[in-house]
């Protein structure tokens, strides 16, 4: 594929004030572990669970951002990327959750954020992307309600040390993906199963997201406040009544669990009944608390579902037919059906919430085997992957989805957490045994489409 000749829209048909950037999170880039007084996070503890992640790889290097983030920011600015979104590390800045704040690492976020700004890229800081601090989860993680009181001191060290120059803040990272698979399934860390730690994970989670934002917006009346959500199109296996409302009932479970509370509509109950469990753990004035008026809501979609009916499945009574069962045309690496219309389809049911103001594809990806020959990396299925779901995107926009930016997972190769090193979604390919970075062909073709941005 010649990436200049490449059907993609013209970058000028989303207007002016579309917003491009690429996404990033602190775990998955950043190593040095151990460095400068970090504490253990959740997920340095789960990597050294043999077992745990595939070849057992662990991000105590990783990406080695942390020690080279001036050569990454250099390769965004390079890259014509305007908006650079990334998370700080809770445990840098409180080694044991709470208390004691560790002055390193805030003089390094302090160093990045700064030196971000002077290349003239704009940062976008998301607060949680599912790193917790170990010493916190020693005391029952989300599961306890303190959780929610963790939350709002850390959110309000990061507002007060660094709000003066972010003006654009995520407060979550895909609750419904840290909850599920780290408080039922037990696949992420922290590795908790069953329904009753996942039921009080999803309610602190939401009453923290709530009150993360009203920390933000009293310390920074002027920011620019969001939370993302991963979602999933779903579809029925077949028109078959009992078909019909499984793909209902997961379509709640994960599309519908935490964006609606947050607009004041409360847990959607009546169409999935195991929430229902969460009333247990609901206090007066819960309901008015876990709602909070953001900005903008961050919708992060890779791929769609097709779901039947299974009674035999607890709680959802649905199961997932395969994208491989199915035998569809096109798979990434993470055996994720490749089908572009899944974004526009839900930009335009999350358009439809009235409380939602804009929305901004904060991650949107693939993961495909590449290969670095003679130094690089024609990755055309993630050119194309990327430019199709553009199409998709523009499409929802001219037909009323109140859709106003879009950022590429990812910016380079990294930890993808259970598949470790495996799953390649980076821009830039990164040999992690020597650290180089090459861009790849979708992050030239990126970088041309952004030309005239800057």
């Amino acid at each position: 594929m010649d990436i200049n000749n490449a059907f993609t829209p013209d970058k000028s048909l989303f207007g002016d004030d579309f917003l491009w950037g690429v996404s990033t999170a602190a775990f998955q880039i950043e190593g040095s572990h151990d460095a400068d007084g970090k504490g253990l996070s959740i997920w340095d503890v789960f990597t050294a669970k043999k077992g745990r992640i595939k070849s057992n790889h662990h991000a105590r290097t990783a990406c080695n951002f942390y020690a080279s983030y001036q050569t990454d920011i250099n390769l965004i600015s390079e890259l014509n990327i305007p908006n650079f979104r990334f998370s700080i590390s809770w445990s840098r800045l409180f080694p044991n959750g709470t208390g004691e704040v560790n002055q390193a690492g805030i003089d390094y976020y302090n160093n990045l954020i700064d030196y971000m700004t002077s290349q003239g890229i704009e940062p976008w800081v998301t607060l949680y992307h599912w790193d917790l601090p170990h010493a916190l989860e020693l005391k029952g993680g989300w599961t306890n309600r303190e959780s929610i009181s963790w939350f709002t001191e850390f959110t309000e060290l990061c507002a007060r040390h660094f709000g003066d120059r972010v003006k654009n803040w995520m407060v979550m990272n895909e609750p419904s993906v840290f909850t599920g698979a780290g408080y039922f399934l037990g696949i992420h860390a922290p590795g908790k199963r069953g329904i009753s730690n996942y039921a009080k994970a999803v309610h602190h989670v939401t009453m923290a997201t709530a009150a993360g934002g009203r920390i933000l917006r009293n310390l920074l009346p002027e920011a620019n406040i969001g939370t993302t959500f991963s979602c999933t199109y779903i579809e029925p296996a077949s028109d078959k009544r009992k078909d019909i409302a499984a793909a209902k009932r997961v379509d709640t479970l994960l599309n519908r669990t935490f964006i609606e509370p947050i607009l004041g509509m409360g847990y959607p109950q009546e169409d999935l009944p195991v929430l229902n469990k969460l009333n247990k753990y609901m206090l007066p004035g819960d309901r008015e608390n876990m709602a909070f008026d953001f900005d903008f809501i961050g919708l992060q979609c890779y791929t769609r579902e097709v779901v039947r009916s299974s009674m035999l499945t607890p709680y959802i009574g649905a199961s997932l037919v395969t994208a491989q069962k199915r035998k569809v045309p096109l798979l990434t690496e993470m055996k994720w059906e490749v089908y572009p219309p899944a974004i526009s389809n839900m930009l335009k049911q999350f358009s439809k919430y009235e409380n939602i103001k804009k929305i901004i594809v904060t991650e949107n990806g693939a993961a495909f085997p590449d290969t670095l020959i003679n130094g690089e990396v024609n990755d055309t299925e993630r050119t194309q992957y990327i430019q199709d779901h553009l199409t998709e995107i523009l499409r929802a926009k001219n037909e009323g989805a109140k859709v106003d930016g879009y950022f590429v997972w990812s910016l380079t190769d990294n930890f993808e957490w259970a598949e470790g090193y495996h799953a390649r979604f980076g821009l830039i390919h990164i040999d992690f045994d020597t650290q180089q970075r090459t861009i790849k062909q979708s992050g030239h073709w990126y970088r041309q489409f952004l030309a005239d941005e800057k």
